[in-house]
């Protein structure tokens, strides 16, 4: 929580947050510790210790106050207030790699590409098309074929999606939200040290620690150099699986009078 008030904190200028008395030379970017506890109405010392981390049983109340200083989107105080529940859930085990057989057949009839994923992000399941549009899933080794590792990592992927920039931008910040809601699963820090530190792009995208719970809803493929580009939009369907974390999703062509 300490982290994300930080660079909430660091990206709202004291003009934005109508501070106009606020002046002196700055070391850092955005606003002091002791502005937002002004905007808060808590005293500076319970913010500075809010932010680093030190165990404090802070309201409701003191948190959507902190959260209306620091000017946080809908997601983001929703973010924020998930990461203040002091009645964490147990431990949650790791994903299943195992499916339900009948949800394959199921993806299998759509002639648009869809595919199955976790809340790892981890591809459990596609159909023909998306291999086709998409990439080849079956000769990405189980260990890389995750939506997050794929989107800065394979190239044949990257070269399809005409949109990349969109897409790893809007994939970051969705399992950015879910990163911080499974800190119990080892899996998720691993794999944001390993894109950090092989990635470059992933990491710029990390740092500013966007919080978006809305998905991506235009994609655009290419699946090769020769072909038109297609407009597709991303279709969750839901009640398919009694398992909560399981994503099933649909690309259907984008209406013929949309900009693609």
């Amino acid at each position: 929580m300490g982290a994300f008030l930080k660079s909430r904190r660091e990206r709202l200028s004291p003009e934005d947050a109508g501070l106009n008395f606020s002046s002196g030379q700055r070391k850092t970017p955005g606003l002091r510790r002791e502005e937002v506890a002004i905007l808060a109405g808590v005293s500076a010392t319970y913010y500075t210790w809010l932010e680093q981390g030190r165990e404090l049983s802070a309201s409701r109340e003191v948190i959507e106050s902190i959260a209306r200083g620091l000017q946080l989107s809908s997601d983001e105080k929703g973010h924020l207030l998930q990461l203040w529940n002091p009645y964490a859930p147990d431990p949650i085990p790791a994903p299943s790699a195992s499916l339900d057989p009948q949800l394959q057949k199921i993806i299998d009839q759509v002639a648009y590409p869809s595919y199955i994923t976790n809340k790892r992000t981890e591809f459990l399941a596609w159909n023909e098309a998306a291999s086709r549009m998409l990439t080849n899933f079956a000769s990405v080794p189980a260990e890389e074929r995750s939506l997050i590792r794929l989107a800065f990592e394979n190239e044949e992927l990257r070269r399809r999606i005409v949109n990349i920039e969109e897409f790893a931008s809007y994939g970051v910040a969705v399992f950015r939200t879910n990163y911080d809601k499974h800190r119990d699963d080892p899996w998720f820090e691993a794999t944001v040290e390993h894109l950090i530190q092989n990635n470059p792009e992933f990491d710029q995208l990390w740092k500013p620690y966007e919080i978006r719970l809305k998905k991506l809803d235009r994609v655009i493929l290419q699946p090769s150099p020769s072909a038109d580009p297609v407009a597709y939009d991303i279709r969750p369907l839901a009640n398919l699986s009694d398992n909560p974390d399981l994503h099933i999703c649909v690309y259907m062509p984008a209406p013929e009078d949309t900009e693609s």
